[in-house]
């Protein structure tokens, strides 16, 4: 099932999709994790990395970022180690030409509407690095709050940051979005 922002399309991944996510996993400038590198994944590597067994207790969530005005594949978006009512990672990933365009944020905030709408979680949290104060500005216009910081975790580019936790709660999306109604009660009581 799609997911339907303003300026882009959240929707399955595709076989014609891979050649998209295989320049984007060996650009230096979209990689934020040195574990990623070095940059030399090839074609039948990342068809065999998107390949999964089917289940349908999913704990993750991948989908590629199509940009509606021409129907290309522009990145990927997706949500890790979901915590079914309660928590979630996400990630995303925008091919250079499309960056500034809007694509990005369009992304993240459909996929957020669709965690906390459809899945009920509490909070989503995303990680990056100091390094890429871009990553950082946009998860904040998303509402999203520094919430952590790893001192000297990240060796990228030849130069050593800081990982960056970030996270977003359920009431301050709501509060972000007053055009949505939050269905779930909110919670009470001590919670240690």
């Amino acid at each position: 099932m799609p997911l339907e922002g303003k300026l882009t399309i959240l929707r399955e991944e595709r076989e014609e999709d891979v050649p998209v996510f295989l320049a984007l996993r060996n650009d230096l400038a979209t990689q934020a994790w040195p574990k990623t590198l070095p940059p030399d994944f090839t074609m039948g590597m990342y068809r065999q990395r998107h390949e999964r067994e089917f289940t349908m207790d999913r704990l993750d969530g991948r989908f590629a970022v199509e940009w509606k005005e021409n129907g290309a594949c522009i990145g990927h978006i997706g949500y890790t180690d979901l915590r079914p009512r309660w928590s979630a990672g996400i990630g995303i990933t925008i091919l250079q030409d499309y960056w500034g365009t809007g694509a990005g944020l369009d992304a993240q905030e459909t996929l957020l509407k669709f965690l906390f709408e459809e899945l009920g979680l509490r909070v989503v949290r995303l990680w990056t690095n100091s390094g890429n104060p871009a990553a950082i500005r946009l998860a904040e216009k998303s509402g999203f709050r520094i919430t952590g910081r790893g001192r000297e975790a990240v060796f990228r580019m030849g130069a050593i940051y800081d990982g960056v936790a970030m996270d977003i709660l359920r009431e301050e999306y709501y509060e972000r979005h007053p055009e949505l109604t939050d269905g779930l009660p909110p919670l009470t009581g001590d919670l240690t």
